[in-house]
């Protein structure tokens, strides 16, 4: 049999080794998975050998559903789940999902619900006719999981139909055998902001993130330049999302607004992370009147079209395409995007945002590719004036400055993303607070910075390894501290402006909306304040401005009104604490690869950086390596 085998004969092949007491009812495409829906799970669960031999024969990815007749209704197998879940186990809820059959689990000790501790989910799933899946709950709450789970509950017909579509499309035979490969630059090529790339073959398009430009003054510069690609929105296969920061998953919405109806691919921490980050754009756009590019409809179809998947899981995307994500390094769920393409004709590795150097919160950069002809590499740090301090410099000089301010009964404002940086800093703070490094003084925290460590929380297996043992096997929240105050509303933000000394870390991480805004306006007057950056600002950006000098700058005020404010505070940045990888990291990374590179292709930096840093690759490694600019297509093969 070749490997691209026809529906029915796959089907056949499953149904002839699969014996009648699975007593199977159909096999149906679910996106990139085939599934067996059976009225006996019991027994293909028991015997595992049974499906992992068919697998071997068709070279597909088999998922044992149950078939509609056997599921319990949900109230009935809730009370069923719950009789059995040992109460240790803190079982908070149960989220049915109806269009794969699946019961989500979410519990304060998820690793108590196991058959060593009296709940053995195969025995679970023969009872309720609904396969279990277990999920570590958040000590906090989380809105967008909740949100997730009613927007999928409200639309299980159309997903289903969805999910078959896409595999119809995935497992099509293919038209041609060659493998011809291009690349056309939308976004982030000599520039810092909206990431995209369409990776063409002989037999699909993938689009590899969808990003904005947060400083962007036009909509020319601030968007993915799908209009110069010149391709229909329906002549994607995918779309592959590296990691939820905006400046890669932003302009997502807007092509389902636009006709987009197929995959998205990403993480499962990168779903509710960037849908919570695309909301409160979104919000943002509306308080301050600006014209929105979509709306939360739009995001809304994100969700449903959106297929999850695990680091290290070899997923069909394209009929000629396979898809493996591994950590980036960089925040929660952040993705290197590995691409083999044809029968072992090419691989290309997109590294989207990566650190190959281990933080509080991240393991380093995975590198162990079986095999990587072409890399797409950043290069934000790209230049041997970008190499980093030790990471104990780094927070003594942050503690140093910040305790330089406290000791004056000042403010210490930090401009920061929600998601990753955030909850670094919250690690940093708590810690040297606890030793008394830091001066004692409340610190504050806006609530979507709470809302994203709620997140993080909840997918520990994509954490450090020293975190996940805290959540998971000491049931610890590490992001709590009797310090930190959430302001959950606008109104209690005034507590955190009082006299007095304080931490306060509130979004956007580049003054360009957000709560930050207020502070900001209300802080920077005084010499006694200081703002601290610790993340990147992209050019452009207000952030960008402050930090190289501005001494006045602009802000939007209520009802539409331009305010002038006067920058007299201390304004900082802090580079190590960066979720990028430096110089030094960028070439460890590219020396690691085996075995060798044929091409590397150098963007998300600056213009500068892009040329040092390719000029500086080709040098060292002996390679073609070039710096595309934005509007270039590329041939690779």
């Amino acid at each position: 049999m070749t490997e691209r085998q026809s529906a029915q004969s796959v089907t056949s092949i499953i149904l002839n080794h699969i014996p009648a007491e699975a007593e199977i009812t159909r096999v149906e495409y679910e996106g990139p998975r085939i599934a067996l829906y059976t009225k006996n799970p019991k027994f293909l669960q028991q015997n595992g050998y049974i499906v992992s031999d068919v697998v071997n024969m068709v070279k597909r990815r088999l998922v044992l559903r149950t078939d509609k007749s056997i599921r319990k209704d949900e109230q009935e197998a809730q009370s069923i789940i719950m009789q059995n879940a040992p109460e240790e186990a803190g079982v908070q809820s149960v989220f049915f999902d109806s269009a794969l059959g699946e019961a989500i689990l979410d519990a304060r000790k998820p690793l108590k619900l196991s058959p060593e501790n009296g709940f053995n989910p195969i025995e679970i799933t023969d009872k309720t006719g609904w396969k279990i899946r277990i999920r570590k709950h958040p000590h906090i709450p989380c809105q967008s999981i909740q949100n997730i789970n009613f927007v999928l509950g409200q639309a299980v017909a159309e997903r289903s139909r969805f999910f078959k579509e896409v595999g119809e499309n995935i497992f099509r035979p293919r038209l041609r055998e060659d493998s011809e490969i291009s690349l056309m630059t939308l976004g982030a090529f000599e520039e810092v902001g909206r990431s995209s790339i369409i990776v063409s073959t002989s037999e699909s398009k993938l689009l590899l993130d969808c990003g904005i430009s947060p400083g962007a003054k036009n909509s020319w510069n601030a968007y993915p330049r799908l209009d110069w690609a010149d391709i229909e929105l329906d002549e994607l296969d995918a779309v592959i999302i590296s990691h939820a920061h905006l400046d890669h998953s932003g302009f997502l919405p807007a092509l389902y607004k636009y006709g987009y109806d197929g995959p998205v691919y990403c993480t499962e921490p990168t779903l509710p992370l960037m849908t919570l980050l695309q909301g409160d754009m979104v919000k943002i756009g509306q308080s301050e009147g600006s014209r929105l590019v979509y709306d939360q409809r739009d995001i809304r179809e994100v969700i449903k079209h959106a297929i999850t998947i695990p680091y290290g899981l070899v997923t069909d995307v394209a009929p000629d395409v396979k898809l493996v994500f591994n950590n980036a390094g960089h925040i929660l769920g952040s993705a290197t995007v590995h691409l083999h393409i044809g029968e072992g004709a090419h691989n290309i590795v997109y590294s989207g945002d990566y650190k190959y150097g281990k933080t509080r919160l991240l393991d380093p950069a995975f590198w162990n590719y079986p095999r990587v002809e072409t890399l797409i590499t950043e290069s934000t740090y790209g230049t041997k004036e970008d190499i980093m301090p030790s990471r104990d410099e780094v927070e003594n000089n942050f503690v140093s400055l910040a305790n330089e301010t406290l000791k004056q009964g000042g403010k210490v404002l930090i401009p920061i993303p929600a998601v990753g940086r955030a909850q670094e800093i919250i690690l940093v703070i708590n810690e040297h607070m606890k030793e008394k490094n830091l001066i004692e003084a409340p610190v504050f925290i806006e609530g979507m910075i709470s809302e994203a460590t709620a997140i993080h929380i909840a997918f520990p297996e994509y954490l450090s390894r020293e975190l996940k043992y805290k959540i998971l096997e000491e049931d610890e929240n590490p992001f709590s501290s009797e310090y930190f105050t959430v302001v959950e509303h606008p109104s209690n933000r005034e507590e955190a402006l009082r006299e007095g000394g304080a931490i306060i870390m509130a979004t956007s991480g580049m003054l360009e909306g957000g709560p930050v805004i207020e502070y900001f306006s209300s802080l920077a007057g005084s010499e006694r304040n200081r703002v601290l950056f610790v993340s990147y600002q992209v050019q452009g950006t207000m952030g960008r401005r402050v930090l190289d000098g501005s001494k006045q700058v602009s802000l939007l005020g209520e009802g539409g009104k331009i305010k002038i404010v006067d920058v007299n505070c201390l304004v900082n940045r802090i580079e190590g604490f960066s979720g990028h990888s430096d110089y030094n990291q960028i070439f460890r990374y590219v020396q690691k690869l085996r075995p060798k590179l044929q091409q590397i292709f150098v963007g998300h930096g600056e213009k500068r950086k892009c040329e040092i840093l390719s000029y500086n690759l080709s040098r060292q490694f002996k390679l073609p390596v070039s710096h595309p600019t934005v509007e270039e297509a590329i041939k690779i093969r």
